[in-house]
Formats: structure tokens, C-alpha cells, sequence
């Protein structure tokens, strides 16, 4: 009880107060300034008491929203894709799904992963002849290069990339 008394009083005391415009001025100034790149390329925003660095991110996986969207991002890839075709209530899918994510991130753009919920859309389950999950495909310029079914490790996953990116 006297612990949610000191609470409400501090919470009331930080909540009264109103900072001044010259307490915020040196921090929005600061927040405002242009990041610059390092030779690492980190973000590197200069402050007084310290500097912030953030990576680069680089989208290597993404979700498919309907047929058109595979065929724009998927088939006329220029970049080869790997395509996991999972389902929600699949708990090998839960698995895979991110040790794959986790190899392709690592190929740092030299491949691409789409993820396809065979239950939003079937069609695209029926015309790649998905027949369980997860089924993983290599797509280079179109065409399906590769497959394989069912869960793997990653030293096997990082080979099927390397087959397949060349």
C-alpha cells in the first residue's frame, strides 16, 4: 500500500513538471543533425555525450501478398529466391522458417526468401506442386532449380544456397 502511494507521488511530480524549451533545444538540435557514414557504413550521428551507431538493414526476406506479388518479386527476380512455402499450425515450419532466414541473411543480397502461407494461397501451393510443409524452392531466372521437403540444419541449408547462387 505504501509503495503505491510513493508511486502515485512520483508519477504525479514527473508528470507536473514541465520542461523548459531551453532544456530540449540541445537534444532536438542534436536529433536532428544528418547521420554520416563510417568506413564500417554505420550511421554515425555526432553528440556530445556520445554517438549512436546503427547498421545498414538489408530486407532479405519477405511475405507473398497474392499471385501478381510472386510473380513481380519472385519469378522476374533477377536476384535468385528461396521460397518457403509453410502453414501456421506446422510445427517444423516454426523451425526452418527462421534457421532459413538466418542463411539467407548471411548471403548479404545474393539471394532473396519469400515466405508463402500455403493456406492464403493455394494456388500457388498447387501450381508448384507443394504436397507437404515445409517445401523450400530455389527459383534462378524463373525457373525452380531446386527442392527439398521437411526440416534441415544449417550447414545443410547453407549448401543448398551456395548450389544454388553458384
Amino acid at each position: 500500500m505504501a509503495q503505491r502511494l510513493l508511486l502515485r507521488r512520483f508519477l504525479a511530480s514527473v508528470i507536473s513538471r514541465k520542461p523548459s524549451h531551453s532544456q530540449w533545444a540541445p537534444l532536438a538540435s542534436r536529433a536532428l543533425q544528418t547521420p554520416q557514414l563510417s568506413p564500417s557504413n554505420l550511421a554515425v550521428t555526432p553528440s556530445q555525450a556520445r554517438s549512436v551507431f546503427t547498421t545498414r538493414v538489408c530486407m532479405t526476406t519477405f511475405n507473398i501478398q497474392d499471385g501478381p506479388d510472386f510473380q513481380d518479386r519472385v519469378v522476374n527476380s533477377e536476384t535468385p529466391v528461396v521460397v518457403d512455402f509453410h502453414a501456421q499450425w506446422c510445427g517444423p515450419c516454426k523451425i526452418l522458417g527462421p534457421r532459413l532466414e538466418k542463411v539467407v541473411a548471411k548471403q548479404h543480397g545474393k539471394v532473396v526468401m519469400a515466405k508463402v502461407d500455403i493456406d492464403d494461397h493455394t494456388d500457388l501451393a498447387l501450381e508448384y506442386e507443394v504436397s507437404a510443409v515445409p517445401t523450400v524452392l530455389a527459383i534462378k531466372n524463373g525457373d525452380v532449380v531446386d527442392k527439398f521437403v521437411g526440416i534441415k540444419d544449417e550447414d545443410q541449408l547453407e549448401a543448398f544456397l551456395k548450389k544454388l547462387i553458384g
